[in-house]
Formats: structure tokens, C-alpha cells, sequence
């Protein structure tokens, strides 16, 4: 179910996105992208994105071969794309996303560089979801952490489980996660929404002092009052969840990023100044 039936999703902003990447160039763009999943925690071979670049847009793999992200959280493989990194130096708690109970320390210094990290605005995200076992697609704005450890919180615009995807509907969790925020409170919810996510579709948000609105396809799915107000960093993610598949055939396993538009309500604000 979803917390607004029928409600229609606001219109993209009449201004040209801030960020708008199709993945139609030849290369992965280096000014948008950092190709690694919270390289800081662990190490380059680890966390370094599995992918190619296609006419549909960029294919986020798991390979048969590839490592786990780190042994403490084995089983657990991703390729993630992230518009931005920053640590402290290693064997610090200093980083983005500090989401592990038990702590996590640097393991590799990533000096601070935000690409795209807006404070407030709008995402639209047009995605095909895995259908392989163990696998899940995600898309979270996560809290850089760079003015304070205190912004840590997170939007969650979905997370979808290969086994939540149905021709007719499909399931996807969203909402808010505090995280180490104390002005937050997490706010997670199962949504159905009325597509098979294995095929294109577009998740959008918009995120300011009133919290966050999450669509689906044109509609409402969630209203969530309170978000982050500080810099942010889209993360896109495929994991593979679990113990790896026997057979090396299951591989790769893959979901499809086949656009991202960006509204940072920031700039705007700046250019209406």
C-alpha cells in the first residue's frame, strides 16, 4: 500500500537539472561519479564497481569472482556508484555512512570530494531492478559527515529485493534512516507499487525543511516529515546478499541505472540571488 493513493507527483522543476547523466558517453563521467562503495571502510579491490556502459544506460554487475566487501561483513559483494567521497586518515572512525553497529574504522584515506552533494532539492532515478537470487538494487542519499558525525542521516528513495519483484506489482522498502542523527527518527516502510521493477521505471524524491516526498512512476508512495538538511551524496547500489550462487553460469548478476536528474534547491536559490 502506499501512504497516498493517486496522489500525483510534482512536475520536474522548469530549470534544467543540476546533474543529468544518461550514461551515453563512452566512459563512465569522472565529474559525477565515483565508481567504489564506501571505498574508505575497506580497500580498492573490494570496493571498486563491477559494470559496463550499454544504449540503455550503465549495468551495475555482481561477478562470479568478486570479493566481498569487507570479511567482517562477508557474505556481502556490491558495485555502487556514489557522487562523491571523504574519510579522516586511516585507522580513524572519521568517514561517510558510519552504518555499522559495531564500528568501522579507515582503511583507506579518500581526501574530501563532492561531486554532487546538495543539501536540499529533487532526484529522479529511472532504474531496472535485478531478478537475480540474493541480489538487491538501492538508491540512498546518505549524509557526508564532512561538517559534523552527526549528519549521518539517510533518505532511502528504495531498496528493492530480487524477490519483491512481480510482473503485476512490486515491493521496494523507503523512507528515512537516522543513523547517528539525533534530529532524526528512522522511518522505513514497505510500499507496493504497481510495476514490474524489472523493467525501466523512475523513482523520484524531493527532500527539504519539510521533510521528503518519494514517487513512483508519477505517484506518491511516501511522505516523510523529517530529512536531512545537510550535504548529501547519492549512492546507487546492486549487493548480492548472501552466501554466493554454486554455479559460476548465475553470473554476472546485474540491474540497470538508466538515468539519473539532479535539483540541487541550493543552486537555485544561489541564482535567484
Amino acid at each position: 500500500m502506499t501512504d497516498d493513493a493517486g496522489e500525483r507527483f510534482p512536475e520536474p522543476p522548469d530549470r534544467a537539472p543540476d546533474v543529468a547523466d544518461d550514461f551515453s558517453a563512452p566512459v563512465l563521467r569522472d565529474d559525477v561519479w565515483v565508481p567504489e562503495y564506501l571505498p574508505h571502510w575497506t580497500t580498492p579491490d573490494r570496493s571498486q564497481a563491477h559494470y559496463d556502459l550499454g544504449a540503455s544506460g550503465i549495468r551495475l554487475l555482481i561477478d562470479h569472482d568478486q570479493l566481498d566487501w569487507r570479511d567482517e561483513d562477508a557474505p556481502l559483494r556490491v558495485s555502487n556508484l556514489q557522487t562523491g567521497v571523504f574519510s579522516g586518515p586511516v585507522g580513524s572512525i572519521t568517514g561517510t555512512h558510519r552504518h555499522r553497529p559495531d564500528g568501522l574504522t579507515v582503511r583507506t584515506a579518500t581526501p574530501e570530494r563532492l561531486l554532487w552533494a546538495p543539501s536540499a532539492g529533487r532526484i529522479d532515478v529511472t532504474v531496472s531492478a535485478s531478478v537475480d537470487e540474493g541480489c538487491m538494487l538501492a538508491a540512498w542519499l546518505v549524509g557526508v559527515e564532512n561538517l559534523s558525525p552527526q549528519h549521518s542521516g539517510e533518505i532511502c528513495l528504495f531498496e528493492i529485493d530480487a524477490s519483491a519483484v512481480g510482473h503485476s506489482g512490486s515491493r521496494a522498502r523507503c523512507g528515512v534512516k537516522a543513523h547517528g542523527d539525533p534530529a532524526l527518527v528512522t522511518d522505513m516502510a514497505e510500499v507496493l507499487v504497481p510495476v514490474d521493477a524489472s523493467r525501466p521505471h523512475t523513482w523520484s524524491v524531493i527532500w527539504g525543511a519539510g521533510g521528503a516526498v518519494i514517487g513512483c512512476e508519477g505517484l506518491v508512495v511516501r511522505r516523510v516529515p523529517l530529512a536531512p538538511d545537510y550535504p548529501v551524496l547519492l549512492l546507487l547500489d546492486l549487493f548480492e546478499i548472501g552466501e554466493p550462487s554454486r554455479a559460476a553460469s548465475a553470473y554476472p548478476k546485474s540491474a540497470v541505472i538508466h538515468s539519473v536528474r539532479g535539483w540541487d534547491a541550493g543552486a537555485r536559490h544561489q541564482r535567484s540571488r
